[in-house]
């Protein structure tokens, strides 16, 4: 079956050329290849800024962070790619889900008592894909995978996506070109799958 997917490069250097930007490139060519349709969103080129209260975010975002998450209200499977900087999400892919989020848009709680949770993703999957230098399974089993199973947590499956997946890639440096090769090659994979 045919699925609308949103592709993030949340790499957050807005300059050409990071391993992160080919990961996005392999998984949507694959979800291409796989019939699906794909839209991009890239991070590090949105004027994101950081909220500082709750009023700011109450109230709805500007227009281009507006037209970036109508990509992911259309999409039925959201694929995050990022790098692991200081232990977590860079500090901007942060933002940016914040500045998604704001004006009930991935969760309304305006219930009046509080109760009264509207989790508005329900019905999509998301894939997060991170990249380090360290070793994943030492990240998973020393660190583990903290920070990944908090994004999971309390902002994915918070605001109703299920499944929730994700794809830790380590060594990203030190495996050289064909160690690279075959990471495309599994993200592919993964694309033409939408999974």
């Amino acid at each position: 079956m045919s699925k609308n997917v949103c592709v993030i490069n949340g790499h957050p250097d807005p300059a050409q050329g990071h391993f992160v930007e080919a990961l996005a490139d392999a998984y949507a060519h694959g979800a291409g290849e796989g019939d699906h349709t794909v839209s991009r969103i890239d991070v590090a080129t949105l004027p994101v800024e950081f909220l500082r209260n709750q009023a700011q975010f109450e109230q709805p975002p500007g227009e281009a962070i507006i037209a970036e998450r109508a990509k992911i209200a259309a999409a039925d499977h959201v694929v995050m790619i990022y790098p692991l900087w200081m232990g977590s999400m860079p500090a901007i892919d942060k933002a940016f889900l914040e500045q998604v989020g704001r004006g009930d848009f991935l969760i309304d709680t305006s219930g009046g008592d509080g109760k009264a949770l509207v989790r508005r993703m329900k019905g999509k999957s998301v894939r997060l894909i991170v990249t380090m230098g360290m070793p994943g399974l030492l990240y998973k089993v020393v660190f583990g995978a903290h920070s990944v199973k908090a994004v999971e947590q309390n902002i994915f499956r918070m605001v109703g996506f299920n499944p929730v997946r994700h794809l830790i890639l380590g060594l990203v440096e030190a495996v050289g070109d064909k160690g690279r090769a075959r990471m495309l090659e599994r993200v592919t994979a993964l694309g033409r799958k939408a999974i």
